[in-house]
């Protein structure tokens, strides 16, 4: 057990620690560990994009509606020319924005600036600007917190520590309830400081580019009417909406203030 130990510490601590975005009023400072560059990350995503852009040209629904379109890039592009205030090198980001027509009640930005954006999201829920304006600033915070590149690191340190376990000859029977425990105890909560933090950065990023912050409450309150409860956040990788609109409705209130 203490080999066991020692190895996890080394992995740790062996590992690229950072904080990849400037603290801004938002105050998100926490340590990344990163074990995966962010070359290999934004290859995948960008290939990922490619496919998904290329299959919605082939169906007909992409960008068929020039006016929503138009609206969408409008408002992205506006979000786009604030994110080197948490990181530089976003100015580099070979940034993509498209609208599917799609009933999917979704958006999404992936690593290096690829923005998705489901016409089902802004028409069922009747989306003001900056309504969408938040959606878009929280998807662009998960990019510049490279939280997938996060996430899989996360992933690889779990999968070693199990089979390092394993190589020291512990029951499979531990190992399982040890997997699920990490995956209750860890992964899940993990993807909920994701949202947290996306949550705050996405704000003050829409702030910044001049919307009106209380559009974050008011998209979740349409969220929550739309979707009824959330279910149990102990077992969620998201947070529980009354959580996020009062957590949001705070944030706000603090940047207005400090205005």
């Amino acid at each position: 057990m203490k080999k066991f130990i020692l190895i996890f510490a080394l992995i740790f601590f062996v590992g690229c620690v950072q904080n990849t975005t400037n603290v801004g009023r938002s105050e998100v400072d926490r340590g990344q560990l990163m074990l995966i560059s962010s070359d290999e990350i934004n290859e995948a995503s960008a290939k990922a994009y490619s496919e998904v852009i290329e299959k919605a040209r082939e169906s007909n629904t992409l960008n068929k509606d020039p006016k929503l379109t138009n609206r969408v890039k409008n408002i992205s592009n506006r979000l786009i020319a604030k994110t080197s205030y948490f990181r530089q090198d976003s100015t580099k980001w070979n940034w993509e924005i498209n609208v599917i027509t799609s009933d999917t009640i979704n958006a999404w930005c992936m690593a290096g600036g690829k923005i998705a954006v489901y016409t089902g999201i802004i028409e069922k829920l009747n989306l003001n600007d900056d309504e969408i304006a938040f959606i878009l600033a929280h998807e662009i915070a998960h990019a510049l917190r490279e939280h997938v590149r996060e996430q899989q690191s996360q992933e690889m340190i779990k999968s070693g520590l199990i089979n390092v376990a394993s190589v020291f000859g512990v029951d499979n029977t531990i190992l399982g309830v040890a997997n699920l425990a990490a995956n209750v105890g860890i992964s899940l909560p993990f993807s909920r400081s994701h949202e947290n933090e996306s949550d705050e950065i996405g704000l003050e990023l829409a702030y910044m580019a001049g919307f009106n912050p209380d559009g974050a409450a008011s998209l979740w309150t349409k969220m929550q009417e739309h979707s009824g409860d959330g279910g149990l956040e102990f077992l969620s990788t998201h947070p529980s909406h009354e959580n996020r609109i009062k957590n949001l409705q705070a944030l706000a209130a603090k940047l207005k203030a400090s205005s």
